[in-house]
């Protein structure tokens, strides 16, 4: 979708990365390590002055008590860790419960550990998850679930109720959980981002991936993070070296200097992510698209059932085409497709370029 919208000139709402830079800070910080020599190999699980600021991190909002040096591995995005971790814990003839729509990574790296992906679909509008039918799902092969809060590309958060059924259905059945939460940091309403470290029963048994990317507005530095308990984090690091062996050094130290120096940004990114949010909503009232709520995460769903007859492919190969607006559809994050008649908007763009695809997609 992205290539389209450059070659129709369109506005990019589609994939998921910001249209803005990332804090004036973390870029000087970058430069001056790059210019004080900082630029060989980093220890392969990262530099420890992140590694600490990293537990730091995690102590500070969700209390929890990590080991810097035996629990957070530092990752060439959160899409390695993601690998990692799947390769970690999924063995030839095991299976993974994944909810779809779902982040297009995950199936892939289960299959080529020799694990077999089983697919929970959840629906249009509330993309609420059945703990029975998971819990129906289960076998004696089952190893481990895969967890996504905030949510890509639904936009919705996990609530209290959910990581009691999932933490409850662990302890039942001895599994292990992969938690993807990249946008840790963006859930809206004042609702607290609900991370599997919060519980140390279920960190037991977590391998928490998460981005400083999506963080900080630098998606193309790919790096970010798993924090799991010792004996898995061992397991991790023996694949993640021969993977990627170690990070982007300066960028490792600007980070952990960011993280000291200004911590206050992280704490700020649901309030801007959610001014952005509630603008795109305001300049869409007028249209004939059924909004969905978006509880976190930078993304917005919207529903063309009253516009377009189109699959959700076609309508969004229309809006760029003929409106100049680039979208993602829904369908493509479910392993069998879907007839739901959603798009998925990114809203980390500027405010302006938020107003002038609204004034578009108002238009239809």
């Amino acid at each position: 979708m992205t290539a389209l919208a450059n070659q129709h000139g369109a506005l990019n709402l589609s994939q998921g990365f910001p249209e803005f830079d990332a804090p004036d800070r973390l870029k000087l910080r970058l430069t001056q390590h790059v210019q004080a020599g900082m630029n060989q190999y980093a220890p392969s699980p990262g530099v420890p002055a992140l590694q600490q600021q990293i537990a730091l991190l995690a102590e500070r909002k969700y209390g929890a008590l990590v080991d810097a040096t035996t629990q957070v591995t530092v990752t060439a995005g959160a899409t390695e860790a993601l690998f990692v971790a799947i390769q970690t814990l999924v063995r030839p003839g095991d299976e993974v419960i994944v909810f779809d729509p779902a982040y297009d990574s995950y199936a892939p790296a289960i299959e080529l550990a020799g694990g077999r992906s089983v697919h929970i679909t959840l629906r249009s509008p509330d993309y609420r998850i059945d703990w029975q039918q998971v819990g129906a799902a289960i076998t004696v092969k089952t190893r481990a679930i895969i967890i996504n809060t905030p949510h890509n590309p639904s936009a919705k958060t996990l609530k209290a109720a959910d990581m009691a059924a999932l933490k409850a259905l662990v302890a039942e059945h001895d599994l292990y959980v992969i938690s993807d939460e990249v946008y840790e940091h963006i859930t809206f309403d004042a609702q607290p981002h609900l991370s599997a470290l919060r519980d140390p029963v279920l960190a037991a048994r977590a391998m928490v991936v998460a981005s400083f990317g999506k963080t900080f507005h630098c998606t193309g530095w790919k790096l970010g993070y798993c924090i799991a308990p010792e004996a898995l984090t061992s397991e991790f690091r023996k694949i993640h070296q021969y993977v990627t062996f170690s990070c982007f050094t300066p960028a490792q130290l600007a980070l952990a200097d960011m993280l000291n120096e200004e911590p206050e940004h992280v704490d700020a990114l649901a309030d801007f992510y959610q001014h952005k949010r509630d603008l795109l909503i305001e300049a869409l009232q007028s249209s004939r698209f059924t909004i969905l709520p978006s509880e976190g995460s930078y993304f917005l769903l919207l529903d063309y059932s009253a516009i377009s007859s189109l699959d959700d492919v076609g309508f969004c190969e229309y809006l760029v085409e003929a409106i100049g607006v680039a979208a993602i559809p829904l369908s493509v994050f479910y392993a069998h497709g879907s007839s739901d008649k959603v798009i998925r908007l990114c809203f980390a763009k500027e405010d302006n370029t938020l107003l002038e695809a609204a004034k578009r997609l108002c238009q239809l």
